[in-house]
């Protein structure tokens, strides 16, 4: 009799148990939801509603260049240029940036481990990379924003191919930018971008991933906080959660911003390449914009003033891709989350899309 009531005591223990992993898990889960829409309601989606309902009566982008901030292109770098460059760039991205860290430490810290892969790790990396690239619409992040989430996902074991779909799709295939596109320039522009974008965001990432990664992942990558927490203790997880990742990556995204900001009045001259270096200005196009940082449809202003000056259409295409896709801080936050082999030939994919658009809109224009 005694051991009956044991083995049922035992029993209802573990179902009390998880019933509580339960409860946290969807609490940690809500608060993660409402971080995730109010913010980005906040930082992305109603200033983005007011800015198609501006670009649909104008049909003109409004504003220039943000690297016309560190002096004309072509320019010699400058410290001055390079801070002026550095303060409009933050001005335009703090918003976005400060959501990134807020739903990154949600991730890391609230989700259950569990219930993440379960979300995100399909079978099959082409499965995991539709997974990861549908989760990033929403999100419409620059490159650089969506670092923190990428690195908080790859935190909690999400698979590589997961991981590389959502970093790249916020930028390549941000809903608002392609009607935006659509709204300011030749139709054809919009439409390479959004053919080539989702060849890269939902097949590249994962060929990437199958390149560097044989043996599908183990589910098992272990994060280093408990899988269930108490409800008490998810104060304090979020927080050391969001100090940590404030401490790691800002000061090397300010950094290294910075230092972009030096190079990039120099490095974005690019109107008169095709005529000085023939076929092989687009290639270097397409290497430049994947180094320089821009903000969340920085790269339209650069696309209108080449087409205006009559540019090739190869450099527009390659810029049409590399300049938002991808940029030097963003690699550099992202790359011990997904190994540096991996970041590096995921920019090498993307220099590959950039050549793919540059010969389609020089076909189609």
């Amino acid at each position: 009799m005694t051991r009956r009531t044991s083995s049922a005591s035992n029993e209802f223990g573990r179902s009390g148990r998880e019933t509580d992993r339960v409860r946290v898990g969807l609490l940690g889960v809500g608060v993660l939801a409402v971080l995730f829409v109010v913010g980005l309601a906040w930082a992305k989606w109603l200033p983005y509603v007011d800015k198609s309902l501006a670009l649909s009566d104008s049909g003109a982008w409004d504003g220039s260049a943000i690297f016309l901030s560190s002096g004309d292109p072509g320019a010699t770098p400058s410290l001055a240029g390079a801070w002026q460059f550095t303060s409009d760039y933050f001005l335009a991205v703090w918003k976005a940036a400060l959501v990134a860290l807020l739903i990154a430490a949600g991730i890391d810290a609230l989700v259950p481990r569990a219930w993440l892969l379960r979300l995100m790790d399909r079978p099959g990396r082409l499965s995991q990379s539709l997974t990861g690239g549908s989760l990033s619409l929403p999100s419409m992040m620059c490159t650089c924003c969506t670092a923190p989430v990428a690195v908080g996902l790859r935190r909690s074991g999400v698979p590589t191919s997961a991981g590389l779909a959502y970093w790249i799709g916020n930028p390549l295939l941000n809903p608002a930018v392609l009607v935006f596109l659509f709204l300011v320039l030749p139709w054809q522009i919009g439409t390479v971008r959004l053919l080539v974008g989702v060849l890269l965001v939902f097949g590249a990432t994962a060929l990437v991933a199958r390149w560097l990664d044989p043996v599908t992942e183990p589910s098992s990558s272990s994060p280093d906080v408990p899988e269930t927490p108490a409800l008490r203790e998810l104060p304090g997880r979020y927080l050391r959660s969001l100090v940590r990742f404030a401490v790691v990556l800002i000061p090397e995204y300010v950094v290294i911003v910075f230092l972009t900001g030096l190079l990039s009045g120099w490095l974005s001259d690019f109107a008169g390449l095709d005529q000085s270096l023939g076929a092989a200005a687009v290639l270097l196009v397409a290497l430049v914009g994947t180094a320089l940082v821009i903000p969340t449809g920085g790269e339209i202003p650069v696309l209108a003033a080449l087409l205006a000056v009559g540019a090739a259409m190869g450099t527009i295409g390659a810029l049409l891709i590399t300049l938002p896709a991808l940029s030097v801080p963003s690699m550099v936050m992202v790359a011990k989350a997904f190994s540096w082999r991996t970041t590096l030939a995921m920019s090498g994919a993307v220099v590959g899309g950039g050549l793919v658009a540059g010969g389609a809109l020089a076909l189609m224009l």
